[in-house]
């Protein structure tokens, strides 16, 4: 599912909410995942999960066409963690 199909979705079961509210709502709450994960918080969404952002040190790494040692640096990559109830419903447990 891509972002427009969310706000479709969205806006369909809400008929007293215009598209372009459930746009703003949908784009505000991703900003703001966004933001706080940049920040180095992470994010909790009871049932759903919690976005982090985990560090990943500088080391050596390889170029697999040449096999030339090549250094990468250290940087930050987001993590996302499946909650209990996610992870059972997609396993056929609720």
């Amino acid at each position: 599912m891509i972002r427009s199909e969310l706000i479709q979705l969205i806006a369909d079961e809400n008929p007293h909410l215009y598209q372009r509210d459930v746009e703003r709502i949908v784009n505000t709450v991703f900003e703001e995942v966004t933001n706080a994960m940049a920040r180095g918080d992470r994010v909790e969404l009871r049932g759903f999960g919690a976005f982090s952002v985990k560090k990943r040190d500088a080391r050596v790494g390889r170029n697999p066409r040449t096999g030339e040692s090549v250094s990468v640096e250290e940087k930050h990559v987001p993590f996302f963690k499946t909650g209990k109830l996610l992870r059972d419903r997609l396993n056929g447990k609720a």
